[in-house]
């Protein structure tokens, strides 16, 4: 009887504090107490006490998981640290009706057991690993494997699935939020320490700056962190994204394999259904991509500004005159239009199904720590992992993009 008192008293503490290796923990515990007649709650609830005060020693702030905003006019974007999640971005369209363009969910709890990564900051490592292993100086991990036998961005319990602590909140012109996190050594199966911050900040008109930054302690570890939201530009509830028009500035794509992972080619986009050199609309072509839509990395032709940010994409919904435009310090784009979404109950009621949004999640190459060939995302002890985006929105006017 004593044992199910614990169960709930380590459960709670387990989500109040945001630990994901407490799992060990508490199985540990519950066997220990099977084991011994007689343990009394006052005991029980002893090695709860200690359980937590172990978790705090190893770095656990009291977390709790709420929803932030930052606001600028009639521009709003609102944050959850539930993994530093982007859960409404809020603007006019070119009639001046305000309109939420970002899918997910009304209340915070459904973001809990999501499956989608709706706004998510994923990491250790976005996107996907093959086989869930990689070998770095000698040394073979051998990770969390959550999609087969592969690991897709960072395992079940990746940086989308934990409480971020409110490092500092800015107000006045140019809000900002930033959000931290510590990975611990192991977590998933990743290598060393590493010190993880995102920041989000209004900095200008109707424009959203990202910038992710990492720093391993003791170990050398792979580090490739991206934005996961689902954008449609027409509003959240608005239906297919086929007639968004997409311009991606790249010549040149990592082709997959039939589980999404690299074969390691990088191929020219001519004459493929890849090519958004020219602006295109998203349904086109879709039907003659692998899998029956997009969900692959385009190599960006890099063309850094004095801010050392290269245009990555652009996207223009006919309906709302709502134009993105993404900028990004990022090798990569994963260009996704979300062709795996089906029957997802959203915000107002609303059912996401497929191609009801497209994500633009600016990354370091997929499973590049098996593909020599790629740019390297292994970060050394002493050096910076650092990520920039800019999200730029505007309306058209009867522009063509």
């Amino acid at each position: 009887m004593e044992v199910f008192v614990l169960i709930p008293i380590l459960v709670c503490w387990h989500l109040y504090l945001g630990r994901v290796a407490s799992f060990d923990c508490i199985l540990f515990l519950l066997h220990s107490c099977t084991m011994v007649k007689n343990i009394g709650v006052p005991l029980l609830f002893f090695f709860s006490l200690v359980f937590a005060s172990f978790s705090l020693c190893n770095g656990t702030t009291k977390n709790v998981a709420r929803i932030y905003e930052i606001k600028r006019g009639d521009f709003s974007v609102r944050i959850t640290n539930w993994g530093a999640t982007v859960v409404s971005v809020i603007l006019p369209d070119s009639k001046g009706k305000l309109a939420d363009v970002v899918l997910g969910f009304d209340e915070l709890s459904s973001y809990f057991n999501d499956t989608t990564y709706f706004g998510a900051t994923v990491g250790r490592v976005a996107n996907r690993i093959k086989g869930a292993q990689f070998t770095l100086n000698g040394t073979h991990y051998k990770l969390v494997p959550n999609e087969g036998n592969n690991m897709l961005h960072g395992g079940h319990r990746g940086f989308s699935r934990v409480v971020w602590s409110l490092k500092s909140k800015r107000e006045g012109e140019y809000p900002a939020l930033t959000f931290s996190y510590h990975s611990f050594d192991g977590e998933q199966g990743f290598p060393g320490d590493v010190d993880v911050d995102v920041t989000y900040q209004i900095v200008g008109d109707y424009m959203l700056s990202v910038v992710m930054r990492a720093q391993p302690r003791n170990k050398a570890t792979p580090v490739n962190l991206a934005q996961h939201t689902y954008w449609n530009l027409g509003g959240q509830n608005s239906g297919t994204i086929l007639s968004n028009r997409v311009k991606i500035y790249s010549s040149s794509y990592t082709p997959v394999d039939a589980e999404l992972i690299p074969t390691g080619q990088i191929l020219s986009v001519s004459n493929t259904p890849y090519d958004f050199r020219h602006s295109t609309a998203v349904g086109e072509r879709i039907h003659e991509a692998q899998g029956g839509g997009y969900d692959l990395n385009y190599v960006l032709d890099s063309h850094p500004n004095k801010h050392g940010l290269s245009r990555a994409a652009t996207v223009h919904d006919p309906r709302s005159g709502r134009v993105l435009e993404l900028w990004t310090t990022a090798p990569g784009l994963q260009f996704y239009t979300s062709g795996k979404l089906k029957d997802v109950v959203g915000k107002g009621g609303y059912v996401y199904e497929p191609y009801d949004g497209l994500c633009l999640e600016t990354q370091g190459f997929p499973d590049s720590v098996n593909h020599p060939n790629f740019p390297s995302q292994i970060v050394e002890p002493g050096r910076v992992y650092k990520h920039k985006m800019l999200f730029r929105f505007t309306v058209s006017k009867g522009r063509s993009y």
